[in-house]
């Protein structure tokens, strides 16, 4: 599961804190080995043209599948680099999502009056999750898939309750 609870977190008086970030497939250092291994797998078919003179018009458009392969993967990993942090103390409850451009977004309320809400099929996505505080609800964990939604809503409403 693309998420962690920690008992003892690094923040005073807090009870404990949950980390929750996209999975990822495809690892940082798997990056070079795919894309090394496209560029031979794409090369194959032209080595049966060393030395015309078509292989040097078809080399730029190679060039080009491999750039343009290795960017997509590059914005997919910059679209992916979302970390959200929701920590409970003895008072408050508190969120931080830090976004893959560097801005960061907050939400607090105090903890006894947060609640859980799932919405199976009324939100954008299946599974929606969301945690409802004062006078706003904000969602938690939006790049999870539906059944790692369904868990954490189970384990948040546990947490919440043990609290």
């Amino acid at each position: 599961m693309p998420y962690e609870w920690t008992p003892e977190p690094p923040y005073e008086n807090a009870k404990w804190q949950l980390s929750l970030w996209p999975y990822r497939s495809l690892l940082r250092k798997d990056f070079v080995l795919f894309i090394g291994g496209t560029a031979a797998l794409v090369s194959l078919p032209l080595l049966t043209l060393i030395g015309q003179a078509v292989m040097w018009g078809l080399l730029p458009f190679f060039g080009l599948m491999i750039a343009g392969v290795w960017y997509a993967l590059h914005v997919s990993y910059r679209r992916g680099e979302v970390l959200e942090e929701f920590t409970v103390d003895d008072a408050r409850a508190h969120l931080i999502r830090h976004n893959p451009k560097g801005d960061t977004q907050e939400w607090q309320a105090n903890r006894y009056w947060v609640t859980v809400h799932l919405h199976p099929k009324g939100g954008p996505v299946e599974n929606y999750l969301t945690l409802r505080g004062g006078d706003r609800e904000v969602e938690i964990g939006a790049f999870l898939d539906a059944e790692e939604r369904l868990a954490l809503h189970e384990e948040l409403q546990r947490a919440l309750r043990s609290a």
